[in-house]
């Protein structure tokens, strides 16, 4: 019946033949159909479900939120890239403000650097974190940070109390997913994980973290040990001494351009003398309270000097900073710039704040804003309503290493053998059985062989590293002794740096100043200064060691207590510097003082490119024009590759084979030796120097360590100048001379970047190939795409490099990509606050797909940096979003 429907039809006889196919087809069809409907609502509903999952994490930054715990209102004005700025009536308000928006913002970020701090990882993301945490529990970040917390003063410890208070009161609000996305990842594996409270010594366990991250030549020291074990099997201690001085040469003193320093005077702190009083001049019984201090000046020839960033801590790790005094700006006013070289992080290891009391009291003396870092409170890069300052790494060696001679559990100690320290620490694990860990010390400190395989190594024969430093001494004990390696490090001992920061934001006055600075001793730090009165200032702070016999070249015999610290340089006999003659005081991590300071400081200094460079372009600038606050920014974005310049001049009458490898080598010859992100000279001239390091160092029968490109610069520069020096031939690459290594080497850069960017050189990009991905620190790099996508972003084409003043690291011999970074840059006008400038890698949220997630990555790219309003008239006119947090009840 044919008015049945098609079901009938497909019945009929007359169709039989066809009936199973259509059959078939029209059950796939809506089978098919099914499916995709299927799907599709599966994906409408995981798209809302992650949606919701995500948004529901981010904070209410509008309206009103009743607290506990706060005395009266206290108001969060956002401005458009999410930078709060927070006033409140009493101390205890404004730092349990800031850690509650800290909270907001970044807490899952907080949480996770408290578990690395306490050595509690392996609880959060299981057993293959265990052996991080047993290193870190050696160190004992943690229990250095609470013996802070205990000795503190009551005012600074109720800061750190509300801050936490403030912390916690979020968190009594939300849990799980609500706090960050990436509790929603881990509750997937880790389903029983929940947050604890946050406690004081959470925040100052943090600037242990940034101790190790700046902890200077530690690395050096190890790759030094190594190559001295590897050297020893064909070489007496002398040749070995002689090749590592060649490899790691001091800071060229007498051959770079350095800033040296005059000696002038200060009053010490807590006089009431005017620094301004005293000079070099005055009579020695006349400044009885005055104390050594450092005055600047230009040394000749100062535009081809260079630095680096110092030790192997990671390519890039350092930073730049410098103040130029009113007499050479436009304004009359100091401009102070500061731009700390970090490791690439993703949310940035830097928040923007502002902290303000509502009026300005002993009780409330705060109106600060600046840089902070999430998970502590204050504000450690700024200006107040006075003053300004700045940091860059001191790069002074405050770390050693002893090899200990060890019998049982005991050690050998000026020929007595006396028990080793020992307690037990329990890791737990998610998902796995407790790990118990037993950490065994020596008077110098944690024993750390066991736990790294250089460690292991150094103490397995660490002879010749010893006998290269000069100790020759024959070990303690017998047959039942065997070695072990121990750390030294001024970060182990309790100290006062989490005092400082509010130091700091209170000063007034370079006296004031320089008392905050006595109090910040680790990680020791370069302190630039400026005040709204025109002075300028430089304070070498830090609890910086008195060595005995040794000087931390290499181990040390742990043995013998004449190689033991004996104390800390006073810091009324540190390096200051107060309105130098010169106009301008720059700090790029390079040699603070010359050799004849009468404190070793150490030998591990950056070269001083960077630092020289700075310096060049301050007196040129300054030369033709008064400086301006965009002039700051500019040389701040400066890339010359001070290598890169050399290798051109080197290559000059050298062949090479190939048109393509000529047209590359054309390149550098118009090239303004400037690391711009669209340069393809930039792209060849880093490829081939990274073949050419590679080529003398690394590919040999027995490899060279490559280390910082900094110390490179240096080495190859002056094997450049003495073309028979034994290092330019390679057996292994059939290469016996300087021009056919540079001719090799220009060859193969060439193929690898053809191979990368194509064979027209003219379309190379520098900024392709040294591209930045931001990884967050735990999830990002998980190994699961869809979950690093959730959290990861970019690539983003930068230009600089390394040892360049714009500082984008890259690891030579691994990838282009960039892996260090200026994390920050701000440009202080104490002219007028209002006019000053910021920016971070980043931005102000942790929270994936938050709209100020990354929203200032593409400006820190380019260079670009936004307003930053300080008055109060500009952050009213700048609020974009206001939340005001109210006593609950």
């Amino acid at each position: 019946m044919m008015t049945t429907g098609s079901t009938e039809i497909v019945d009929t006889p007359h169709h039989s033949d066809d009936a199973p196919r259509r059959s078939l087809a029209a059950r796939i069809g809506r089978i098919a159909f099914l499916v995709v409907a299927a799907i599709v609502v599966v994906a409408v509903a995981a798209a809302f479900f992650v949606t919701w999952t995500i948004q529901r994490s981010f904070p209410q930054t509008e309206g009103e939120i009743p607290l506990d715990g706060l005395q009266a209102e206290v108001t969060v004005q956002r401005d458009a890239l999410g930078v709060p700025t927070i006033t409140a009536d009493s101390t205890d308000d404004l730092f349990y403000a800031q850690g509650f928006v800290h909270a907001q913002d970044r807490f899952f970020e907080m949480d996770f650097r408290r578990h690395v701090t306490a050595g509690r990882v392996a609880e959060m993301f299981g057993e293959s974190q265990a052996g991080t945490d047993a290193f870190l529990r050696t160190l004992g970040w943690r229990t250095v940070a609470e013996a802070e917390v205990a000795a503190m003063d009551d005012v600074t410890l109720g800061y750190y109390e509300a801050y936490s208070d403030g912390v916690n009161a979020y968190l009594q609000s939300r849990s799980g997913a609500e706090l960050s996305l990436e509790y929603a990842v881990i509750g997937m594996q880790n389903p029983d994980y929940t947050p604890e409270p946050w406690e004081p010594a959470d925040s100052v366990a943090w600037l242990k973290a940034m101790a190790w991250d700046l902890r200077t030549n530690i690395e050096d020291e190890t790759e030094r040990a190594l190559l001295a074990a590897q050297l020893a099997d064909g070489s007496d201690a002398a040749t070995t001494r002689q090749t590592l001085d060649e490899l790691y040469p001091g800071y060229p003193f007498d051959e770079n351009p350095v800033i040296v320093p005059e000696i002038s005077s200060v009053p010490a702190v807590g006089t009431d003398v005017e620094p301004a009083a005293f000079s070099a001049d005055d009579d020695g019984a006349e400044m009885q309270h005055a104390v050594t201090t450092i005055d600047w000046r230009e040394a000749s020839d100062v535009i081809e000097a260079a630095s680096l960033l110092v030790g192997d801590v990671g390519e890039g790790i350092g930073s730049n900073s410098w103040v130029v005094s009113g007499d050479l700006t436009d304004s009359g006013k100091p401009l102070l710039a500061n731009d700390p070289h970090l490791g690439a992080s993703l949310p940035s290891v830097w928040y923007q704040v502002q902290l303000r009391c509502s009026e300005v009291t002993a009780e409330c003396p705060f109106d600060v804003g600046g840089f902070s870092f999430s998970g502590l409170p204050g504000i450690v890069i700024g200006h107040n309503s006075q003053v300004a300052w700045g940091f860059t790494n001191l790069t002074t060696d405050v770390t050693d290493l002893y090899v200990e001679r060890i019998e049982g559990d005991q050690y050998w100690r000026d020929g007595a053998l006396v028990p080793l320290e020992t307690s037990t620490e329990t890791i737990k694990v998610a998902g796995g059985d407790d790990i118990e860990l037993t950490i065994r010390s020596t008077v110098h400190g944690p024993i750390i062989s066991g736990l790294t395989d250089d460690f292991t190594a150094i103490a397995e024969t660490p002879e010749p590293g010893l006998a290269a430093g000069g100790a020759g001494l024959t070990p303690p004990g017998g047959d039942g002794s065997e070695y072990a390696l121990s750390l030294r490090w001024t970060a182990l001992d309790p100290g006062t740096s989490a005092t400082a920061i509010f130091a700091l934001s209170t000063a007034q006055d370079f006296d004031d100043f320089r008392r905050a600075a006595s109090l910040f001793d680790v990680p020791a730090q370069n302190l630039i200064y400026a005040d709204v009165e025109g002075n300028i200032g430089y304070q070498a702070p830090g609890r910086l060691p008195v060595r005995g016999a040794g000087d931390g070249w290499l181990p040390q015999p742990g043995w013998d207590s004449a190689y033991d610290w004996t104390g800390f340089i006073p810091f009324e006999e540190l390096p200051v510097s107060y309105n130098p003659g010169s106009g301008y005081i720059v700090t790029a991590n390079n040699a603070i003082v010359t050799e004849d300071y009468d404190y070793f400081l150490t030998k591990d200094w950056d070269y001083g490119y960077r630092a020289a460079r700075i310096v060049d372009l301050i007196e040129r600038r300054a030369a033709a024009a008064p400086l301006t606050a965009q002039d700051m920014r500019d040389i701040q974005m400066d890339s010359e590759m001070w290598i890169g310049k050399r290798l051109t001049t080197a290559l000059d009458g050298v062949e090479v084979d190939g048109a393509g490898v000529e047209d590359a080598v054309d390149l550098l010859r118009s090239w303004n030796a400037q690391n711009t992100a669209s340069s393809a000279a930039a792209a060849y001239a880093n490829v081939l120097w990274s073949n050419l390091v590679q080529n003398m160092f690394a590919e040999r029968d027995e490899p060279l360590p490559i280390g910082g490109q900094g110390r490179l610069f240096t080495v190859v520069s002056a094997l450049l100048d003495d073309p028979s020096n034994r290092l330019w031939a390679n057996p292994q690459l059939g290469v016996t001379s300087r021009d056919e290594m540079l001719a090799f080497s220009a060859e193969e850069a060439y193929d690898e970047l053809s191979a990368l960017q194509g064979t027209n050189v003219d379309a190379w990009k520098w900024g392709d190939l040294h591209a930045i991905t931001l990884t967050s620190d735990t999830l990002g790099s998980s190994g699961i795409a869809p979950i690093e996508a959730l959290f990861n972003r970019g690539p983003y084409a930068v230009g600089g490099g390394a040892s360049i003043v714009n500082a984008t690291g890259w690891d030579l011999g691994t990838s282009y990509a960039t892996t260090t970074v200026p994390s920050m840059r701000m440009v202080v006008d104490l002219a007028d606050f209002d006019d000053s400038t910021w920016i971070h890698l980043t931005g102000a949220s942790g929270h994936a797909f938050h709209e100020h997630y990354t929203d200032q990555t593409a400006d820190w790219a380019t260079g670009t940096q936004r307003p930053w309003a300080s008055s109060t008239k500009a952050v009213d006119a700048a609020a974009r979003q206001t939340l005001v947090l109210t006593p609950a009840g």
